[in-house]
């Protein structure tokens, strides 16, 4: 088992609020929506990509402010991605651990997350798949816990808004595979060192 990071990106780096404008705000960020998530094309090379690297059984791994949103968010609009979000065993990382989770299959991991992350990579089925969750990629990565990010980029230039990684963090990895989709997405796939 792994933890797998899958986030979309903008050319310079910015990850907030790919989905929708109000997605996430945080310091005035108003040009959320950037992704055109519903033109990823028609070749499936997105969906393949991403497939692979979340491997056969995976959990999701969650920041509690990702959690919210992301699954709260499908929860209110319904379909295949409520269910999608709610079979799926949910782990969510908060600095609160009285922190409600409202949904199915939602486990809190707080205190010391780095010790308890290593002990779920040996115990867990499958991978730990991290979406969003900018604050907890962040502080994962200096510790050597992320195994493998995919990160799919999108041609677009934002000039603002927070980043997937942060400044000085200095971390190998090696490039696996890259797929270029009919939409002119890049999907590159890191292993770590």
């Amino acid at each position: 088992m792994g933890i797998v990071v899958i986030n979309h990106v903008s050319l310079d780096g910015v990850m907030q609020s790919p989905g929708r404008a109000d997605e996430d705000t945080r310091d005035g960020f108003a040009l959320g929506g950037w992704a055109d998530l519903g033109d990823t094309g028609p070749d499936g090379a997105l969906g393949a990509a991403m497939g692979q690297a979340m491997g056969p059984s995976f959990s999701w791994l969650f920041g509690r402010r990702t959690y919210e949103d992301v699954v709260g968010h499908w929860n209110a609009v319904g379909g295949p991605f409520k269910d999608g979000f709610n079979t799926v065993e949910k782990l969510v990382v908060s600095r609160d651990p009285t922190a409600q989770l409202p949904w199915p299959k939602s486990r809190l991991v707080s205190g010391d997350v780095p010790a308890q992350l290593r002990r779920l990579k040996d115990v867990e089925p499958g991978n730990l798949v991290v979406m969003g969750s900018g604050v907890l990629v962040r502080s994962l990565l200096p510790l050597g816990l992320i195994d493998t990010i995919v990160l799919i980029q999108h041609p677009v230039i934002l000039g603002s808004g927070r980043q997937l990684f942060g400044p000085g963090q200095q971390t190998a990895f090696d490039l696996r595979d890259v797929v270029r989709t009919s939409a002119g997405l890049v999907v590159s796939t890191y292993d770590r060192c």
